[in-house]
């Protein structure tokens, strides 16, 4: 198994252990003590064992090299799975928001709703700890690894712990007041839901715009012209094309050199201006290089 996949998984494999244990407490939790910011933050959790499932698959799908199907690898499938996880954030956060609105509705209608157990702040205090741990961790080996998948699994984390402080605040304050103070309960579950939300928008669009072959920012591409021209025999750049696939660069672009070299010399200006871009964003990246003469260009 390749070392980089060994990492993923590795990781990824500890944080659904996890995801089951807190999971199970935290339901548990929930409905013995009656509280709906626990139970959404349980979904939550759940969520993040679907999550952790999602990037293993995709993860071991995206290290297979290229075959006769997959002419630049695989490394959409990573992709693919970022978008997976960020969906799931979506569909958790809207039905989270719809559970404390129909809540908050009944109060607004004259029910009344019980105040959680303290056992519910106990299980939201042992998530945020988990979970924060889980994310600095997950986080740490995305980074170091170049995933988007794992980097927006260790979002979910992130997310969950936050959740669980959100939680955490509004049982202590339902259990504390007791009352129509429990109304706190269902609406930091909402307000919850709401900021999860706006993380997974926020983790889709960069997902999205890979799958439709968006140009890398404009940053990457103004470092990747300013080291192909720095190359000694290069008269100009041009025509630069550039997209992401996974973690890799896919970029195209013309060069121009003059007329009076031979092919072997332009392949030798070629061969520095792929070594130094390969130094730059790593070997693994696609990179295809159209020699034109001076005269050609002009």
């Amino acid at each position: 198994m390749p070392q980089r996949l060994q990492q993923i998984q590795h990781v990824t494999l500890w944080g659904a252990v996890c995801n089951i244990l807190l999971t199970v407490v935290k339901f548990a939790a929930g409905i013995v003590s009656g509280s709906a910011a626990m139970v959404a933050d349980a979904l939550h959790s759940l969520s993040d064992l679907i999550s952790d499932a999602v990037v293993l698959v995709f993860s071991r799908l995206s290290s297979h090299g290229s075959d006769h199907k997959h002419d630049f690898g695989h490394g959409r499938f990573e992709t693919l799975g970022t978008l997976c996880v960020s969906l799931l954030l979506l569909i958790v956060a809207g039905k989270m928001l719809v559970h404390a609105f129909e809540q908050i509705m009944a109060v607004y209608h004259g029910a009344t709703l019980q105040a959680p157990g303290l056992l519910a702040l106990w299980a939201a205090l042992v998530s945020i700890a988990v979970k924060e741990v889980l994310y600095q961790w997950t986080a740490r080996v995305g980074r170091r690894i170049n995933s988007p998948v794992v980097i927006a699994n260790a979002w979910h984390h992130r997310t969950d712990a936050i959740s669980s402080v959100a939680a955490a605040l509004g049982i202590a304050g339902a259990y504390g007041l007791g009352g129509q103070w429990a109304i706190l309960d269902p609406l930091v579950g909402g307000i919850i839901s709401i900021f999860i939300f706006f993380i997974g928008v926020k983790m889709i669009l960069p997902a999205l715009q890979e799958l439709t072959d968006s140009s890398l920012p404009d940053d990457i591409e103004q470092r990747i012209h300013s080291l192909m021209s720095s190359v000694e025999g290069v008269r100009n750049v041009h025509h630069i094309q550039t997209r992401q696939m996974g973690r890799y660069f896919v970029v195209d672009a013309h060069i121009v050199v003059d007329s009076s070299l031979t092919v072997a010399q332009a392949h030798v200006i070629t061969d520095k201006i792929e070594a130094l871009l390969y130094e730059e964003y790593g070997d693994e990246n696609h990179i295809t290089l159209h020699v034109e003469p001076l005269e050609c260009a002009e």
